[in-house]
């Protein structure tokens, strides 16, 4: 039997002045023979939390990005994944950020299973990201992400479950 975690989460569409989108390669550290995958930051919110709050903490403890603006909330999904032998139904608010100047990845406070699993990051071109095959997190992200680098935010949050 597969464990289920239901949780809200704040994930974030963290871009630089260059319209470049951070992400990072993660993997299933108990699950070896999964593929790997390009996710953007973000995590589970803690009691309490707003979506917006928890996007800047989770940003903080997975980029040690300190310079970065969180705006509003652009999409919206509703996603289930098995990671590390447990079952995630995530509801997920998921924001634009800007870090003007980039950026190296220096993450503050990984939880154990997070630092067993990211496994590098880096700064892509919409280009770079819409040419490349590689599996990406929200699977949806190369439909939505060029409007919002060309600067159309959405006035209401746009559902992008898959």
């Amino acid at each position: 039997m597969v464990w289920t975690l239901q949780r809200p989460a704040a994930r974030v569409v963290l871009l630089d002045r260059h319209g470049r989108i951070f992400m990072m390669r993660a993997s299933d550290p108990i699950d070896p023979g999964k593929e790997s995958w390009w996710e953007i930051p973000g995590g589970g919110l803690g009691p309490g939390e707003d979506s917006a709050s928890g996007a800047r903490r989770e940003l903080w403890e997975e980029t040690g990005f300190a310079d970065v603006e969180v705006g509003p909330c652009i999409w919206t999904q509703q996603v289930e994944f098995d990671f590390a032998g447990i079952h995630f139904d995530s509801d997920e608010r998921i924001h634009i950020a800007w870090c003007p100047d980039g950026g190296r990845w220096a993450p503050r406070h990984l939880e154990a299973l997070e630092a067993a699993a990211f496994e590098e990051a880096r700064w892509w071109g919409l280009d770079d990201l819409l040419a490349s095959d590689e599996k990406v997190l929200p699977e949806r992200l190369r439909e939505f992400l060029p409007a919002v680098v060309a600067g159309y935010l959405p006035e209401e949050p746009i559902d992008i479950s898959p």
